[in-house]
């Protein structure tokens, strides 16, 4: 089947929408535990560059998981399967021109790694939302924590499944010491250099 898929060349390219929008676009991945905080830190984020007329959309767990991966279990298998699904719809928003904004728990390592290879390493830039679990579970907003700890839900990062952490991100958060506001800043501080076209 593959040797009858022909890729078609466009004429509008990347190159072009970077210039009509007059900045680069790349993908700003928000991992962490549930409750830790990573949807609450991309919306902020998100404002504060729509502010500044950056194009943006946000990828959001709950949100993909009711769409286009509604298919997906918590399965470990599963869970690879919706983090690649996510990195392909992040890497079409990045030829598109788009700053991307993606709140996923994306556990594991490997998946990780495997994002940068689809989206490029330079237009990944890694934020992690450190929270213990123990204040994630304080938190509980979805309430999945009590679920989790009651045997309703198989699978639970942190509690019955494996969540292993970022070793070299781009920005570390940690929300139990740093306000919403300050983290925003850093964040924005940080992409600022990348959004700039180098003439």
């Amino acid at each position: 089947m593959e040797k009858n898929i022909i890729e078609h060349s466009y004429q509008i390219s990347l190159s072009d929408r970077k210039i009509l929008n007059n900045h680069n676009s790349f993908l700003i991945w928000f991992t962490g535990l549930s409750g830790s905080g990573k949807s609450t830190i991309a919306n902020a984020v998100e404002q504060e560059l729509f502010k500044k007329g950056i194009k943006t959309y946000t990828l959001d767990g709950d949100n993909i998981r009711r769409g286009i991966n509604k298919d997906l279990s918590f399965s470990p298998e599963d869970r690879t399967e919706n983090i690649r699904r996510i990195a392909e719809i992040a890497n079409l928003f990045i030829d598109a021109g788009i700053i991307v904004l993606a709140a996923f728990i994306s556990p594991y390592k490997k998946d990780r790694e495997n994002i940068k290879n689809i989206v490029n390493d330079v237009n990944f830039v890694e934020i992690y939302i450190e929270t213990s679990v123990q204040e994630c579970e304080r938190r509980d907003v979805k309430g999945l924590y009590k679920k989790a700890r009651a045997g309703e839900i198989k699978n639970m990062t942190g509690i019955s499944a494996p969540y292993e952490a970022p070793e070299n991100p781009a920005i570390k958060i940690e929300t139990e010491k740093e306000s919403i506001e300050s983290a925003v800043k850093r964040i924005v501080d940080y992409v600022k250099p990348k959004l700039e076209i180098k003439k």
